[in-house]
């Protein structure tokens, strides 16, 4: 298995997420990141992508109880996607054969080095990984373990 330390900053061979999304609505949820937080549209677009390669590896693997978690800032991609009900059902039906991936937060933090065996697994499935956008890893407040959810 390849690990994040092993991977350029972009895989050349791997996909983007950016694949599966509508033009229309990447420019809207891009638009939603620069409205709500201080980012330019390359660190949004950034950001957005994790969110989804993150929600597209949650997807894929189900039933397999793998604990995990994004980066802080992978997070706010993440919610980003899922705040946006429309698009996320959207999104689910498409990708989980009309199942409704749930978001269910934990409260405590950990620092148990799931984000970065998160960033290892959507590597592994394929995905490009932004590695500056999953360093922040020392803590991260985890998804529910057990379920599947997110």
């Amino acid at each position: 298995m390849v690990t994040v330390a092993e991977l350029p900053v972009t895989a050349g061979t791997a996909r983007s997420a950016r694949e599966v999304v509508p033009d229309a609505l990447w420019d809207k949820q891009v638009g939603l990141l620069m409205r709500d937080y201080p980012y330019d549209s390359v660190m949004a677009a950034r950001v957005l992508g994790q969110g989804y390669a993150y929600l597209l590896t949650a997807i894929r693997h189900p039933g397999e109880y793998l604990g995990l978690a994004p980066s802080a800032l992978v997070d706010i991609g993440v919610h980003t996607v899922i705040l946006d009900t429309v698009a996320y059902f959207e999104l689910c039906e498409r990708f989980n054969n009309g199942l409704f991936l749930h978001h269910v937060p934990e409260v405590d933090a950990k620092d148990d080095g799931s984000v970065l065996r998160t960033a290892d697994l959507i590597a592994a499935d394929g995905r490009d990984v932004d590695l500056l956008l999953w360093t922040d890893a020392a803590e991260c407040g985890p998804c529910h373990p057990g379920n599947d959810s997110h």
